[in-house]
């Protein structure tokens, strides 16, 4: 017959934390007399408590073999869910040891996955000459689960390509440039400084994921200009656009930070005459709050920002370096 709600209700109240302690430590330690020295407690009672709670539960855990205990299959998957459970509880103690400890803070930091590869490892380096013991947790997340994290107030920062503000966040600035042109090494466009709507005509092309904001800017420069091209490859990381590019597998236009970190002997940066603007944002949650490591980290993203501008603005200048690095 069906356990009643009410039933399980009832299992719920009488069943304690030291029930579930002593089943921890017989699956830990192995026996009973094992898991009575590992409780400091005596092996009548470690066995009473286990067997209130089998009691409780309304079935069996173990099976009694010549004086041995060996958990059934139910014991093997509470086993898994306690596990679960203590290691939990074990990094919410972790983390209130460490809030009292000042050089134990820990800045969360949720950004796109493109920003964590090209901007925030440099502004980590800054920052870190000046906090060395600081602990950060980076978070890679992809818009919009990105700006409804932050609306959430769950991370102390983060990077966002949206220029507006999600709610209960404020949105600081820190870069504005255009999307660039990326090619194979060697290509025969390579060569020309600034490429034209018209010279990706009929070339294959590596394309950000359909819906990706960019590309759909990207996709309506070229349909207003009629030109088409061969669009076979399409992801959601412009990392692995500029990955494919250097393989030869075609052209491609991705944010400027990627590809400044991504140039070298096999693929090629060079600008566009038409705008596609990028832009990155630093979010502060405006109800969580704020540890003093934010705002250096935001200066450091900052002085970033503009040093990769500067190098951006090197790249694309063709009496600067010869080789399109």
């Amino acid at each position: 017959m069906p356990t009643s709600p009410s039933t399980h209700a009832t299992q719920a109240d009488l069943i304690a934390h030291r029930h579930i302690e002593v089943f921890r430590a017989v699956m830990t330690a192995g026996s009973v007399t094992s898991a009575a020295a590992l409780l400091h407690s005596s092996q009548p009672t470690v066995s009473r408590e286990l067997a209130r709670l089998e009691q409780l539960l309304g079935y069996p855990l173990f099976e009694r073999l010549q004086g041995r205990l060996r958990p059934n299959a139910r014991a093997l998957a509470l086993w898994d869910e306690v596990q679960r459970s203590w290691q939990g509880l074990e990094r919410v103690v972790e983390r209130a040891v460490a809030l009292g400890q000042s050089q134990e803070a820990q800045l969360s930091v949720l950004c796109l996955p493109a920003l964590a590869h090209a901007l925030l490892p440099g502004a980590i380096a800054r920052q870190r000459l000046a906090q060395p013991q600081l602990h950060l947790s980076i978070t890679p997340q992809e818009s919009p689960l990105l700006e409804e994290w932050m609306s959430a107030q769950r991370f102390d920062l983060g990077l966002s390509e949206q220029a507006a503000a999600p709610p209960g966040v404020q949105a600081l600035p820190l870069l504005t440039l255009d999307e660039v042109a990326v090619l194979p090494a060697g290509h025969a466009l390579a060569e020309r400084a600034v490429l034209r709507v018209h010279d990706f005509a009929g070339q294959p092309f590596v394309s950000l994921s359909a819906d990706d904001p960019y590309r759909r800017q990207i996709d309506a420069r070229f349909a207003e200009a009629g030109v088409g091209r061969q669009l076979h490859l399409q992801t959601h990381s412009a990392v692995a656009v500029c990955a494919m590019v250097q393989q030869g597998l075609g052209l491609a236009i991705v944010n400027p930070l990627t590809a400044l970190a991504m140039a070298g002997p096999g693929l090629v940066v060079r600008q566009l005459e038409f705008s596609v603007p990028f832009s990155v944002s630093a979010l502060l949650p405006l109800y969580r709050p704020a540890l003093p490591e934010v705002r250096p980290l935001v200066d450091a993203l900052k002085a970033q920002a503009r040093e990769a501008g500067t190098r951006l603005r090197a790249l694309l200048n063709p009496g600067a370096a010869g080789s399109g690095r």
